[in-house]
């Protein structure tokens, strides 16, 4: 076994189930601290965070993650136990196998190597871990962010090792994500028995037009980083239960993901302005969770796509699909921010795994960027 796959199935015998961390962080400090690094701790509420740098000079290159896991779901359907790392036909089973404790021992195990080869290597490497990425990600990166604000830190390139990989190992690394905004809308009616049609009113007919007009809304047309801003509905709930009765409300729960060519005001605004036209009786509720961010091709997006088909041959798709990630917090304070690890297929299911030999791939691709870009 390589040591990037001991390291791995050490952080899987962890159950760090967000937020908590489970001493995952402790392991790799002390891998850190003997390396040199500086560490700083950062907990926020029941959060564990820690900021790690070797070296004072720029260019000051961070490896960004989190050692926090959703939960297991029924552990009867798992094959092997989720938090006893378990090797089959050549592929590692565990909760966080591919989201993200591989990437995070791949960290390590490339950082040491890459000290080891290059004593006089330029610039500054750095870490930034939170076990807050898989909750509310209230106390977490944005904590640590906040602290390196406040020293006046500055972040010249950024790998943040979520799964990207699509079909075949080193296939897509993400140049950015959009931006999230989701609300909760409740429509008011009247209740009342539903045979007097004169004396209620049905909240959901009355949205029905409302929903039309959104899902057929184009919000804008995206660009050549980013498709166009999609509106979906996730959740409605109405009714009584009884078959009888109009009910006098109806939830609707909606979410924006958006292109870099709209805004969260300019949504909100015209969402606003559809429900106004329609005179609903409405309250809304917001919540922003993410902006758009963006990393052009350049420096750190060639160092890492060139790295990645030097070690496997494979041509990257620069892409900004997916979910929201800690890097649009990370892109606040750090200009070129990039996603890249493992196969993304079985993140938070049943029996997620990797495959073994893309474990000590990706250590040898970190370990290739981090030379291109501070040697």
């Amino acid at each position: 076994m390589t040591k990037t796959l001991n390291l791995t199935k050490e952080l899987i015998l962890k159950k760090s189930i967000t937020p908590v961390d489970d001493g995952c962080q402790d392991l790799l400090i002390s891998h850190l601290e003997s390396l040199g690094f500086t560490i700083d701790k950062l907990p926020s509420g029941e959060v564990t965070n820690f900021y790690a740098r070797k070296g004072n000079e720029a260019p000051l290159l961070v490896f960004a993650g989190h050692t926090d896991v959703v939960p297991p779901g029924p552990l009867k359907e798992w094959t092997s136990p989720p938090f006893e790392p378990t090797v089959k036909n050549n592929r590692l089973y565990g909760r966080g196998a591919a989201d993200m404790k591989t990437s995070l021992a791949a960290f390590i195990v490339s950082i040491e190597e890459f000290l080891t080869e290059n004593k006089d290597h330029k610039g500054s490497i750095g870490l930034l871990i939170t076990s807050d990425e898989e909750g509310i990600a209230t106390d977490g990166t944005v904590k640590i962010v906040e602290a390196l604000k406040n020293k006046k830190e500055k972040i010249d390139f950024c790998i943040v090792g979520e799964p990207t990989c699509v079909s075949k190992f080193g296939d897509t690394i993400k140049n950015g994500r959009r931006g999230s905004l989701s609300a909760k809308l409740k429509v008011k009616g009247i209740q009342g028995h539903i045979a007097y049609p004169e004396l209620i009113k049905n909240p959901i007919h009355t949205v029905a037009p409302v929903i039309d007009e959104l899902v057929n809304t184009i919000w804008d047309e995206g660009n050549e980083y980013f498709p166009k801003t999609s509106w979906q509905i996730s959740n409605i709930n109405g009714g009584t239960g009884a078959t009888n009765v109009v009910p006098g409300f109806v939830e609707i729960l909606f979410n924006f993901r958006y292109s870099s060519e709209s805004t969260s005001d300019i949504l909100m605004e015209n969402v606003e302005k559809i429900l106004g036209k329609h005179q609903l009786d409405y309250d809304i509720d917001w919540q922003h969770s993410g902006e758009p961010y963006l990393t052009e091709t350049g420096s750190l997006v060639n160092a890492l796509s060139d790295a990645v088909k030097e070690i496997t041959g494979n041509e990257p798709t620069i892409s900004t699909t997916g979910g929201t990630s800690d890097g649009r917090f990370i892109a606040k304070i750090c200009d070129q921010v990039v996603e890249f690890g493992p196969i993304n297929e079985s993140i938070h299911k049943i029996n997620e795994n990797v495959n073994i030999d893309d474990i000590e791939t990706l250590k040898n691709i970190y370990k290739l960027a981090i030379l291109k870009i501070l040697k």
